[in-house]
């Protein structure tokens, strides 16, 4: 029993909830595509406490008035695939506004224009944004021509080192070097345990002397041809400070609680929770791309 303890405690870390209520309760798991996945969100910390549930708060209306600059979001880091083809909106009311998805108000500015965006909001430090991963992988590749995948980091755990992760996305995108090391953040994070802020084996995070700093991550970037200290002078400059401070302005602008939400084109959010799962996460993606496209 003892020798299945680790399995079970990376079990719950993927089904964890990351939002910035660290409190814990009880909420209904939507369904995911496979028996060992669940759409699973993760709350903002007001507390230094670690995430130890899955529930996820319904998402809010938006948190501010403010209509702040648009954040530097990274365009999708995928290798380049052939785009899907613009389905057409249909609305036969299987999507429900303030039920499985929420209107943002007011619009937030895109920096994309002639394109609808679709933005994810996540951290490589959180639990639930690596078990949703595969399925931002997935969206970022059913989107039509008309469509491009953005990526915007969240810093809103500091009592799990997200800010130096966030710093880290930003810094990564300035050198552009993102495509190449997006997957690989995450591996290192939660598999190998090379940038891991949780103890992988004991399920719990660890001591915060022995978290990973930005000269740890400049090292592990180093393997994409990065120099490190050219790496921690970008990550710590002007630039990228005001980069982060944007990306939570207008975190909050959007209204997002808990991670990974999904923004469409600065209009709509929602969570896999909302959405009803992994696969419907894909679908509603897709059905307010249409929506938007058609001016609905």
């Amino acid at each position: 029993m003892l020798k299945r303890l680790p399995f079970l405690c990376a079990a719950l870390l993927a089904l964890a909830a990351c939002s910035h209520d660290s409190d814990t309760g009880s909420s209904t798991k939507p369904a995911a595509p496979t028996a060992s996945s669940s759409a699973a969100t993760t709350p903002a910390a007001t507390s230094s406490t670690a995430p130890a549930s899955t529930t996820t708060a319904t998402a809010p209306a938006t948190s501010s008035s403010a209509t702040p600059a648009a954040a530097g979001t990274a365009a999708a880091p995928t290798e380049t695939t052939p785009a899907a083809a613009a389905a057409p909106f249909v609305d036969n009311g299987k999507w429900v506004a303030g039920k499985n998805y929420f209107v943002i108000d007011p619009a937030q500015p895109t920096s994309h224009p002639g394109k609808i965006e679709v933005t994810e909001v996540f951290s490589y430090a959180c639990p639930a944004c690596n078990s949703f991963h595969s399925t931002a992988d997935q969206i970022a590749k059913s989107l039509p021509p008309n469509a491009v995948m953005n990526y915007l980091a969240a810093s809103f755990r500091p009592d799990e080192n997200w800010p130096v992760f966030q710093r880290a996305f930003y810094a990564a995108q300035a050198l552009g070097v993102v495509n190449k090391t997006h997957d690989a953040m995450f591996d290192a994070a939660w598999k190998t345990g090379e940038l891991s802020t949780y103890d992988l084996n004991a399920g719990k995070p660890k001591p915060k002397d022995a978290w990973p700093t930005i000269d740890d991550i400049a090292k592990f970037y180093a393997k994409y041809g990065v120099d490190p200290k050219e790496f921690v002078g970008i990550a710590n400059s002007f630039s990228i400070n005001t980069q982060m401070k944007r990306a939570d302005e207008l975190m909050k602008a959007y209204g997002v609680d808990s991670t990974p939400t999904m923004i469409i084109d600065g209009k709509y959010r929602f969570t896999a929770t909302s959405a009803g799962g992994y696969a419907q996460s894909i679908e509603l993606t897709q059905w307010l791309v249409a929506k938007e496209a058609a001016g609905k």
